[in-house]
């Protein structure tokens, strides 16, 4: 009995085998892609554990406006130990920007649940951010709302609060987080504001310096208006309930 050969004609595979060739093809690439944004994400972070930050994507979008506006280009950021920092900045920058920085692990959920409420209704209030937060953000993304960067702010917060610790992510964000219009950290803003070190900053200095850090381009920690005055004092008297800091 003969046995009955077909073929397909047009010597092309099945559209179905196509497809699905296609679709392994991809999985194998994002994967891929997804190992090296892993490696590459923990060596950056390890890295930057020892080494100080030098500049962050934040300090190069402010440099790109002001050019593509026509405006000069001021950049000041000069790297301290957090030993050179007064512990007045660190005490100001917890008590107008995360209370609870040295107990939780790195979000305030119950923070980020008022300021989902609140934003819900309209309100302006801040974001709910933590300090370690706004550090993995400062140091590693871009800025932006997207759930995307949401997401990978939430990745690499947990990130440096495993490997870098409390102490360090402190030290890294008071040395890169915008304190003035081209000003990056604490020994360029001591020096800005207050024609001073970092490591003498007064209690009602450092609160000064806090007070602006919500919009730190449209406010100013001298000769400051009444709203930024109300939020020094309100720091300063926060200050006093932060204690001793212990990393």
């Amino acid at each position: 009995m003969a046995t009955k050969i077909t073929s397909n004609s047009s010597g092309k595979r099945p559209v179905k085998k196509q497809s699905q060739g296609f679709m392994a093809r991809l999985r194998v690439f994002l994967f891929k892609i997804i190992l090296w944004f892993i490696g590459l994400s923990l060596f950056s972070v390890v890295f930057f554990k020892f080494v100080p930050v030098p500049f962050t994507p934040l300090m190069v979008i402010r440099a790109i406006e002001n050019k593509v506006a026509g405006k000069p280009v001021y950049f000041s950021h000069d790297w301290e130990p957090l030993e050179n920092i007064s512990v007045n900045l660190q005490k100001a920058v917890i008590a107008s920007e995360d209370g609870l920085f040295l107990t939780h692990n790195g979000f305030d959920f119950r923070a980020m649940q008022k300021a989902y409420k609140n934003n819900e209704r309209g309100r302006r209030i801040k974001g709910g951010s933590t300090i370690s937060q706004q550090t993995a953000k400062n140091v590693f993304l871009w800025q932006g709302r997207s759930y995307i960067r949401k997401g990978l702010e939430a990745y690499f917060t947990v990130l440096i609060e495993l490997i870098w610790g409390k102490e360090r992510i402190m030290e890294v964000y008071l040395n890169s987080i915008e304190m003035g219009n081209g000003v990056y950290g604490a020994q360029a803003a001591a020096e800005h504001w207050y024609r001073k070190d970092a490591a003498n900053l007064t209690r009602k200095q450092a609160a000064g310096i806090a007070a602006i850090l919500p919009n730190p381009r449209k406010y100013t920690a001298t000769s400051s208006s009444s709203y930024i005055n109300r939020r020094k004092d309100k720091i300063m008297r926060v200050m006093r309930t932060v204690g001793k800091i212990e990393y």
